[in-house]
């Protein structure tokens, strides 16, 4: 059995990425380089996450849930009105882990 953190790290935090660089991109009009310098990843990376070739590994049940599909957005959002910093990305991915291990949320969607 693989502990959470590992499961998290290797699906959830890619898919979650992922959804964020959609979303800066379809809502917030970034181009994949603008995009890419915001997330602090390559244009490749971007790139990959929009034709679902990185970060959507059953990615669907990370979709459907509500509290991850608001967190994206307010992380794009944010982004997008220069709210945030790299550090604060990574801060958001952070918190966004420990919400889904204290609700036990890991377990339904992984």
């Amino acid at each position: 059995m693989r502990p959470p953190c590992e499961e998290i790290v290797q699906q959830l935090l890619p898919a979650f990425r992922s959804l964020v660089a959609k979303e800066l991109i379809e809502t917030h009009k970034f181009s994949q380089v603008e995009a890419a310098k915001r997330l602090g990843t390559t244009q490749a990376a971007i790139s990959q996450y929009l034709g679902s070739k990185r970060g959507f590994r059953d990615s669907t049940k990370l979709r459907s849930t509500p509290r991850v599909r608001m967190a994206a957005s307010q992380v794009a959002k944010d982004l997008a009105e220069n709210k945030l910093t790299k550090f604060d990305v990574v801060t958001s991915f952070c918190k966004l882990c420990a919400t889904l291990r204290d609700n036990q949320d890991v377990c339904q969607i992984t």
